[in-house]
């Protein structure tokens, strides 16, 4: 009974011990400034922006692709963020801008720094082309 009382208690006491940190086999990555604005840009795009139901990444659907609207941008130095304020015209396809139009009570209500990733999104199909 005795030997019964001091396993009992080694294993016990054993137990209490710190637990060591084990390293995951998967490590937490860290993501760049970037990589999180293209992030929350996609997030957007797909999520409470909604911007998927007319547009694609390199096909017009309702409203012109992804890389169509960066590109023409890109080389009208247009801004993006004041078109979707609805504080410039559409440089894109001005046929589309009453289709367009309604979706402005949601661009509206985003923050610059939500403006500012959903720019970069479009933008960053650019790379791949």
């Amino acid at each position: 009974m005795k030997n019964l009382f001091i396993i009992l208690s080694i294993l016990f006491l054993a137990s209490c011990q710190k637990e060591e940190k084990k390293e995951s086999l998967y490590p937490e990555t860290t993501l760049s400034a970037e990589e999180k604005q293209l992030q929350l840009g996609q997030e957007i795009f797909d999520g409470k922006g909604m911007c998927y139901s007319c547009h694609k990444p390199d096909q017009k659907v309702i409203g012109p692709s992804i890389i169509q609207i960066a590109k023409i941008y890109k080389e009208k130095n247009g801004d993006i963020k004041l078109f979707l304020k609805e504080k410039s015209k559409p440089i894109v396809d001005p046929s589309q801008y009453s289709v367009m139009k309604t979706n402005f009570a949601i661009t509206k209500t985003f923050s610059e720094e939500e403006l500012k990733a959903l720019e970069a999104y479009f933008y960053s199909h650019l790379k791949d082309k």
